[in-house]
This record gives C-alpha cells, sequence and structure tokens, in this order.
C-alpha cells in the first residue's frame, strides 16, 4: 500500500513515479471505505484527489500555507499530512473534524466552514508575510460555487494591490457547489472551459515564451495590452480585467499537467487564478451520478450508494411539501434559496413553479435584500436558508427588512444543533440575534403539523418580517391533539401543575415531555406549557401563571446569552416573580462535532441532566 508511506506531512513528494500513479486510487478507495461507516463528505472530497496531491507536491507543509474554502473538500489534505489513522472518528464526537482546524494541525492553516473565505484569510496571509519580509508560498482553492459569493469577489477586488510577491489561487471548477451553480460567474466560467481554440494558443504561447530568455516578462507584457490573447480569443475575461493573472483550464485529475502549471504560476509576481476542471464524485459511479446527494452523505452500501438507514420524514421534508401547496394557492407566494434548493426543501417547489423560484448562488446577504425588493413588488417571499447561514445576512436582516417593516418569511431550516458538521453549522444563534431586531416575529413549531400551521400563518395571518425556526432530522409526531389556532404571541399550555412549569420553545417541548415524566417519578406534578414565539413570548401567560409555580424553567436549543430564555426571566424578574427562573440554552461556547444525542448530554441538556437540575433547585 502507498498510503502506509505517508506518516507525516510532505512524504508524498518521496514517492516514486509508479508510487505516486497509484496513490489517487488508493486515496479513493480509503475514502470510500471509511465514509461509508461514518458518514462525510464524499463527493466533493472524491474530485480533488489529484488536486490535493500536485498541491502537496508543490508546497512544504507547515512552512507554506493552504487555505482550503468552505473545507468539506480537505480530507485528502488530512491524510497526506498523517492524518489517515484518524478517520475511524471521522465527525464523531472528540475525533477528527471533517473541516480544517488549526488545533488539530499545524499544516491546517485556516478553520473554515463556511463559503467565500479563502481568497480574503489567503490575501492576509500573504501581506502579514510581505511585513515580514518572509517567503512561504499561500495559495487558496475555491470552488465555482463559492465564487458566486460577495466576500470572494470583495477579495478578488483587493488582490490586485497585490504586486510584488505571489498568491496562488486555485479555482476548483466542477459546475456544482451543492445544487447545480446559477449566475453569470457560472456562465463565464462555462465558456473557458469550452473554448478550445483559446485554451490551445494560450498553451502552447505560453509554454514557448517561457523557455525564452525574458520569457515571463514577455508573457506579463502581452496580458497587460488590451488587444492581447485574452481579448481576441475569449472576451469579458472577469479575473484579468480585475489585475489577476489567468491560467488555464487545466486537467484537474493531472498531476502534472497541475503540479507544472502550479510551478509556472508561483514564479509570477501578483495574484495568479489556476483554473482547474475537476468532476465531482469521481471514480465512485453513484458520486458521480448523484454528486448532491453524496456532498453530505450519512453511511451507506459500497456496492449500490444506498443509505443504510431508513430516514423518517424530517421537518424539511414538511416544510417542502407546504411550500409545494403554497405554491399551488397562492399566486404571490415566491421562493429563494442560496444555493440549497434540494437541502433547504425547495427542488419540488422549483420543478413545479420556476418562475417563481430564484436561487441567488451562495449570497445570503444578496438574498435577503433581494427579498426586500420582491416584497415591495407585492410579492411574498419566503427564503429558506439554514441558521448558520442566516447570520452572514445579518445587517440586512436588520436594515433592509426590519427596518422597513417588510412581509418576509425566513424559513430556518438546521436551527438548533445540528451534529457531525460541527462548530460552523451549529445553529445556535438565530434566537439571539433575530429577536433583538424590531418589528421581528420569531417562531419555533414543537411538531410537524405546527411547523405547516405557522408556515401557513406566516404567509397569509401576518404582515412584516416573520421567523420560522426548525431543527435537523426528524419531524416530530407527538402531541398531535394539542392543534390550537395560531395567533400571535400567544403560547400553549399543554399541561398544568404545581410547583414546576416548563416553558418551552419548539424542539424543546419533546424534551419538556421527558422531564415531566421524570419529575413524576419524583413524585413532582409539572406543567408543560409550548411557548411558540420566543418574539413576541406570550406576557400575559406568564402574568397568569407566575404565582402558581415556585420554579420555571425555560428550555431553548440556542445559546443563553440574549436567547429566549434570559428573555422571559427578566420579564419575570421586572414584574416580581417571587419565585427562581431556571434556563435551560445552550452554553456561550462553540459546541464542537458529534451525535446531537451525545451533545445534549455533554451540554447538560438531556432529559436526565435536565432533572437533576430542576430537582436541586427545588432542594435549595
Amino acid at each position: 500500500m502507498v498510503l502506509d508511506k505517508i506518516k507525516q506531512p510532505n512524504d508524498v513528494k518521496k514517492l516514486t513515479e509508479e508510487e505516486l500513479a497509484a496513490l489517487p486510487q488508493e486515496i479513493r478507495d480509503f475514502l470510500i471505505e471509511h465514509l461509508s461507516k461514518t458518514g462525510g463528505h464524499l463527493a466533493s472530497n472524491l474530485g480533488t484527489v489529484e488536486l490535493t496531491i500536485a498541491l502537496h507536491m508543490l508546497l512544504d507543509f507547515p512552512e507554506d500555507k493552504l487555505v482550503w474554502d468552505v473545507g468539506h473538500q480537505a480530507y485528502t489534505h488530512k491524510i497526506l499530512t498523517g492524518r489517515a489513522s484518524e478517520f475511524d472518528n471521522l465527525r464523531q464526537y472528540g475525533g477528527m473534524s471533517g473541516f480544517p482546524k488549526r488545533s488539530e494541525s499545524d499544516c491546517d492553516s485556516f478553520d473554515t466552514g463556511h463559503s467565500s473565505t479563502s481568497l480574503s484569510a489567503a490575501l492576509g496571509y500573504c501581506m502579514a508575510r510581505d511585513l515580514a519580509d518572509e517567503h512561504y508560498k499561500v495559495a487558496a482553492v475555491i470552488g465555482d460555487g463559492a465564487l458566486t459569493g460577495g466576500l470572494a469577489y470583495e477579495a478578488l477586488n483587493n488582490a490586485s494591490r497585490l504586486q510584488k510577491s505571489n498568491l496562488l489561487i486555485v479555482l476548483n471548477d466542477n459546475e456544482m457547489s451543492i445544487s447545480k451553480n446559477v449566475g453569470g460567474m457560472s456562465v463565464n466560467l462555462e465558456r473557458l472551459r469550452t473554448s478550445s481554440k483559446y485554451v490551445g494558443l494560450k498553451n502552447d504561447v505560453l509554454s514557448s515564451l517561457e523557455a525564452w530568455p525574458n520569457g515571463e516578462r514577455i508573457i506579463r507584457k502581452i496580458r497587460s495590452t488590451k488587444n492581447g490573447i485574452k481579448s481576441l480569443m475569449v472576451p469579458n475575461m472577469v479575473f484579468e480585467d480585475l489585475g489577476i493573472m489567468y491560467l488555464g483550464p487545466v486537467d484537474g485529475h493531472n498531476i502534472k499537467a497541475m503540479l507544472d502549471t502550479f510551478k509556472m504560476a508561483v514564479r509570477i509576481n501578483g495574484p495568479v487564478l489556476v483554473h482547474v476542471i475537476t468532476k465531482k464524485g469521481n471514480g465512485y459511479e453513484p458520486a458521480e451520478r448523484h454528486p448532491s446527494r453524496f456532498h453530505g452523505t450519512d453511511i451507506f452500501e459500497i456496492e449500490t450508494g444506498l443509505p443504510k438507514r431508513s430516514s423518517s420524514p424530517g421537518y424539511t421534508d414538511v416544510f417542502s411539501t407546504v411550500m409545494r401547496k403554497m405554491g399551488d394557492r397562492n399566486p404571490e407566494v415566491v421562493a429563494i434559496t442560496a444555493a440549497m434548493a434540494e437541502g433547504a426543501g425547495l427542488k419540488r417547489f422549483r420543478n413545479m413553479f420556476p418562475e417563481k423560484f430564484f436561487d441567488v448562488g451562495i449570497a445570503e446577504e444578496h438574498a435577503v435584500t433581494f427579498a426586500a425588493g420582491l416584497a415591495l413588488g407585492g410579492r411574498i417571499p419566503v427564503f429558506a436558508v439554514y441558521s448558520s447561514f442566516l447570520q452572514r445576512a445579518y445587517d440586512q436582516i436588520l436594515e433592509d427588512v426590519c427596518l422597513q417593516n417588510l412581509h418576509v418569511v425566513f424559513a430556518i431550516d438546521r436551527a438548533g444543533l445540528v451534529g457531525a458538521d460541527g462548530s460552523t453549522h451549529q445553529g445556535v444563534f438565530d434566537v439571539s440575534f433575530l429577536t433583538a431586531m424590531p418589528n421581528m416575529t420569531v417562531m419555533a413549531p414543537k411538531n410537524k403539523w405546527e411547523l405547516s400551521d405557522m408556515m401557513k400563518y406566516a404567509v397569509a395571518g401576518h404582515n412584516g418580517p416573520i421567523a420560522i425556526r426548525y431543527p435537523r432530522g426528524e419531524a416530530y409526531c407527538g402531541l398531535k391533539d394539542n392543534r390550537a389556532p395560531i395567533e400571535l404571541g400567544k403560547a400553549e399550555e399543554i399541561k398544568t401543575g404545581s410547583k414546576v412549569m416548563l416553558f418551552a420553545l419548539g424542539s424543546m417541548v419533546k424534551k419538556a415531555e421527558e422531564v415531566e415524566k421524570l419529575l413524576k417519578e419524583h413524585g413532582i406534578d409539572a406543567g408543560i406549557c409550548n411557548a411558540r414565539f420566543a418574539k413576541p413570548f406570550d406576557k400575559d401567560y406568564l402574568d397568569s401563571i407566575k404565582n402558581n409555580y415556585d420554579v420555571i424553567v425555560t428550555l431553548e436549543e440556542n445559546v443563553m446569552t440574549g436567547g429566549f430564555g434570559q428573555q422571559v426571566q427578566t420579564y419575570l424578574y421586572d414584574n416580581d416573580y417571587k419565585g427562581r427562573v431556571l434556563k435551560i440554552a445552550v452554553p456561550d461556547e462553540f459546541v464542537q462535532h458529534g451525535s446531537v444525542t451525545l451533545l445534549f448530554k455533554e451540554l447538560g441538556m438531556d432529559a436526565e441532566s435536565i432533572t437533576e437540575r430542576i430537582l436541586e433547585v427545588i432542594g435549595k
């Protein structure tokens, strides 16, 4: 096994040509075998095996800096830096992260997880290097999907100022992010991929000129001429118009071709973009056929690619069904996604109502302000987005939607603990930052029927900014008979009790049921209330029951600071509540990867831990 010779960084440089030729298939076999047992990002990693090997042949670790965009395609990088033995615990609690982590290895240059950040971080490294008069190489790998993000454009614009040293930008072009790419940049890249006349001529010219004395100076002169090769063959070359030298396209599964191009690129002062064409899922037929499904996969059968665990309908499925029905019934409803049509449950809406569906690319800020414009134009926009990605659009929600009090519906998927993707994806901040915004209404359903009811209320029964947050995974089917109509700011009492009231938000209502049963075993008859609204929460209800309970327990799947519990506690104490408020929430810390069940336990938010904390308060 060639892989057995990779024990530490830079070992790949010691391989023979025959060993190097065998290495990509060994890595693919390794990834397929291990991810079939642990789950993870498969398709993106299968597509970047040769690309990563070529970069490791070029760079010296940890001295040189390699910055990955998003980081879900860095598994081969982890293998080549001596971490193959840790893949048995990939994305499991206490195990190796599925993303680059500086705390995990000094070969990981930047902690990532969200899109479009690599170019800004790499440019920062370059400027710091130059200020210190150091000479290490800096390379950034960004996908064509991530290049739809506004932050990437801002970095490209700024990168042109780098003139006395080098920044290597590797554009990993597989025509996809998670969903199929959209927009002008995607069209531009397609033109570059298919312009064989341009590519062939340019490669021949560059190869010849590079061998000449002063060849690089001649290349730069040609590129600085308005009527040079690029203008003749491919108009609107956006990168070179920004002052960034463009090389490629290059076959992303040919190590030698990439390495030769990278070596040429790093000898040139200024930013150089190498356009590399790869195939997502390359080498594993199920992932090649269904790259979106294998972007982030659960455990699966290697032979067929089918999941080993059958999945019950989740909250995303419920949302998807409701949106399809709303598209039928209400012509004003439109749907927006930021490159997450499948993940956020809008695939059926897109297929049935393509004229009312808008995929804006990885551009959450634009999505929100775009929604504001749609609302002003008489439409009811529903922006379906993961909680952790909505954070990127904070200012637009506040300034463009809430300030104007516009009827925009935020369908916030993956709210709460998401598990294996870890700290960059835990959706535990949205209650805090959304409830701080004037005019915003925030709801959370206790089960699948309430999600349906809340969506209908948000679209047809409300006027103004409104958010519905719901968790990842299987939709809760309990409490089916508790289905009181949705009224603004009104909670739903599920059970009266004495001594202890469990005032739970959204997904934590299920947890409250479990706690109520455990308390009963200790002779305590606890009440349960489904808060429904984080803002405005039901102050009238709290006023009516506060004298009946010694302890009011708030339960939420959100951080403590600025959260639902803190706001309820402030209200109760300001209004002369004499009892104790116990807040159950995520501690103010970044939560690592692991199964959701285990994370709840580690955070003291499982039913047993909550019960113990309540008993301790009562005992005092």
